[in-house]
């Protein structure tokens, strides 16, 4: 797969109400994890959204998530600029190069969903999300 980069928007508890919102905007297919679908069954958050996408038939790719118990939202500042793919060392590229003179919040690493995910803030204050998937055969 080849990389993408997308917004990530924070939603405080509304997250399914919103992406619902923007695929009757945009139209396309939408997909919607829970973070208790992830594990997290007997946590408050275990009805919150963990990541939701929608894919719309003009190619925009539009992803959110609510914000988790004992993380800071903040509306106005709540949009990330999301890289994913499957190239390793492309994306880790990218990471190092973003990360350097920011402030990492979520080092690059594995994750309980298999994949490796980081957060950090740019020099310039701009957020961004990294997740590496494995390639798909």
């Amino acid at each position: 797969m080849a990389s993408r980069l997308n917004p990530y928007i924070a939603f405080d508890g509304q997250a399914r109400e919103a992406m619902e919102f923007y695929q009757q905007v945009f139209g396309g297919d939408l997909a919607i994890n829970t973070f208790g679908e992830f594990g997290a069954t007997d946590s408050p958050d275990a009805d919150k959204i963990m990541h939701s996408q929608l894919e719309t038939p003009s190619g925009y790719t539009v992803m959110g998530s609510d914000v988790p118990q004992g993380m800071e939202y903040t509306r106005g500042t709540n949009v990330s600029v999301s890289l994913s793919g499957d190239n390793s060392d492309e994306l880790h590229g990218y990471w190092d190069k973003l990360a350097e003179g920011g402030t990492v919040s979520v080092p690059l690493e594995k994750q309980m969903w298999g994949d490796e995910f980081g957060m950090c803030v740019d020099r310039f204050g701009i957020a961004w999300m990294v997740n590496i998937g494995v390639p798909q055969a």
